[in-house]
């Protein structure tokens, strides 16, 4: 099909517009939200779509949305049908089995209409403090359906022709427990896709609908190619992998076993999950979508940071998932858990099998996301507080030519999601922070070492209080893997010491009772290492050990470096270094 002709300059401004239009709409969120899971955490996406329902422009600060986004506006598309549709239009949807993730993650989605015709749509998706249900932030792992974890919002108006509709409003806000904070954030996402709104018809009077238009073709069309490209340079064939979950909340004593053959077929490329296990009980099954988007995310962190990801760079790939599967359940299971424990699970198949294809550009486990969520009612405020407990995080796993990063997992945001910071944490929550720092000896030894984990300690201050653990990685077959030759991360370490000094391990993917006074403590997982360890030069071991992430034992123990203290200095020594090394040499 003949392209409308475009030069590039044009191409360039009107992408790269659209592009900061989602940023701008991503400030907005930051500024206006209620909950730290916006503000802090940045647990959202702000996107533009084409009139056709085309993903034209994201800025995904949670990656694991990235490639949700486009099936929760299809969906609102079905609904419509391009009828009844207005300008002034607000449009909310969550439900899992109807193009969304999983119930927390609320699509917010306004039709933009420019000399009466609808041209675009502002969308954004966030992860919303309360959806309602018997879960602690959304999560109940004692779920055996999706009712029981909450409302279930079909494509509905918010706004009908800029009217609040006070009906639907009051039956959401009843509806959940933490109404200020749902309110509030909602109006956040509505505000934020009120600007993208304005910012597209201010660019559509600067450049009209014509040059917009035909830009936009050349942009889908030039993004398309790169992605062909680069799925190009892998070798044609067939690559598996295999990962695992912990459990699923219900069935306790069951791994859950998610496979993929990732098809390289010249410019396209095809995820296959036959053979990953069946839904499960609990609430660890992952919707399309959700499996959909993990897998752009993994690949695109392997061969496609450079691309844009749009409607054109995501068309070479297909994914077949099984219907019925884990990976692409029937309803009504339960799925809230999908975008943090499945998604690391997704991921990490993909990755294993992409280490065959191309070495050089996969990379190794990241730490896992193994942390208490918690709700409540905070006693300095009065109100009810959500809290994700995003500082608990992990460490990415190593690359070549690359350690992992410290402390910046899991996998579902990449680094995107940013820890809270100590003093709003202690704000915001009831909670007393003692200790918080990079977790030594956490991260996978290797040629490049693994990410660290983090030490976390908190005391609970507040009489009501609700917690569930929610995550994976306390197993050996589900800890942060290696690559070439590098180790695994660490396991992590999740309890509660009481008032009485007595500690208790906390259960994972189960409601734990805590009481004021109690004490958490955690250490996250480290990320996988890369490459054989007595690889990584001896200077870099000692600048480790200076640093605090690996200590002398561990220096020698794994990487066969030799250190020594001469006062405040630590030195390597060279000759018990090289010993050492040739010793497991010649073993």
């Amino acid at each position: 099909m003949n392209q409308p002709h475009c030069d590039p300059i044009s191409v360039a401004v009107i992408s790269n517009r659209l592009a900061a239009i989602t940023r701008e709409m991503g400030q907005i969120m930051l500024l206006t939200s209620r909950s730290p899971i916006f503000s802090e955490s940045r647990d959202f996406v702000t996107a533009i779509f084409d009139g056709q329902g085309r993903l034209i422009a994201q800025t995904s600060y949670i990656p694991v949305l990235l490639g949700a986004i486009p099936f929760a506006l299809q969906a609102i598309r079905d609904r419509y049908h391009g009828k009844d549709l207005h300008p002034g239009d607000v449009i909310v949807a969550n439900d899992p089995y109807l193009g969304n993730s999983h119930l927390p993650d609320v699509t917010i989605a306004r039709p933009v209409f420019y000399r009466g015709e609808l041209v675009f749509w502002a969308v954004t998706k966030g992860h919303q403090a309360d959806l309602g249900g018997a879960g602690v932030a959304g999560y109940n792992p004692e779920a055996t359906t999706v009712w029981e974890e909450g409302l279930r919002l079909p494509p509905m108006k918010l706004y009908s022709q800029g009217e609040y509709q006070r009906d639907l409003w009051d039956f959401i806000l009843l509806n959940v427990k933490s109404r200020h904070l749902v309110e509030g954030d909602l109006h956040c996402q509505i505000g934020a896709a009120t600007r993208g709104e304005e910012a597209v018809l201010e660019l559509l009077d600067r450049y009209g609908w014509d040059a917009a238009a035909a830009a936009i073709e050349a942009y889908i069309a030039a993004t398309e190619k790169s992605m062909s490209a680069a799925i190009k340079k892998i070798p044609n064939g067939i690559y598996a992998g295999e990962s695992f979950l912990d459990n699923d909340g219900v069935e306790m004593e069951k791994a859950p076993g998610i496979r993929v053959a990732v098809k390289v077929e010249d410019e396209t490329l095809t995820f296959d999950f036959a053979g990953s296990d069946p839904q499960t009980r609990g609430f660890v099954n992952s919707p399309f979508a959700n499996t959909a988007s993990v897998c752009f995310q993994a690949l695109f962190a392997c061969i496609g940071a450079a691309i844009p990801i749009n409607f054109g760079s995501l068309r070479p790939i297909r994914i077949v998932a099984p219907e019925g599967s884990i990976v692409n359940c029937r309803a009504p299971a339960p799925t809230t858990a999908s975008t943090l424990v499945t998604c690391a699970a997704i991921a990490e198949a993909i990755w294993i099998a992409l280490a065959e294809a191309i070495p050089s550009q996969t990379q190794s486990g990241w730490g896992r996301r193994c942390a208490p969520m918690s709700a409540g009612t905070n006693p300095r405020t009065g109100r009810r507080f959500v809290c994700t407990h995003h500082n608990c995080k992990g460490g990415s796993g190593a690359t070549e030519g690359y350690d992992g990063w410290n402390h910046t997992g899991p996998v579902s945001n990449m680094g995107g999601s940013r820890a809270t910071d100590p003093e709003i944490f202690e704000l915001a929550y009831p909670y007393r922070l003692f200790e918080y720092e990079l977790a030594p000896d956490t991260g996978g030894a290797g040629q490049w070492r693994g990410g660290t984990g983090a030490v976390l300690r908190w005391r609970v201050e507040s009489p009501d209080v609700q917690c569930v653990t929610v995550g994976s990685g306390m197993l050996e077959q589900t800890r942060a893997f290696g690559l070439f030759g590098g180790k695994p991360g660490s396991l992590p370490i999740m309890r509660v010491v009481g008032g009485d000094g007595a500690s208790r391990k906390l259960p994972l993917n189960q409601f734990s009772e805590v009481k004021e006074g109690d004490v958490f403590e955690l250490v996250s997982q480290g990320g996988g290492g890369f490459g054989d360890p007595f690889m990584r030069s001896p200077e870099r071991v000692r600048d480790d050990v200076v640093n605090g992430l690996v200590s002398m034992e561990k220096a020698a123990q794994e990487y066969g470096v030799m250190l020594e203290r001469r006062g405040r200095e630590i030195v390597i020594d060279r000759d018990a270094t090289a010993k050492k090394r040739a010793a497991r040499t010649k073993a």
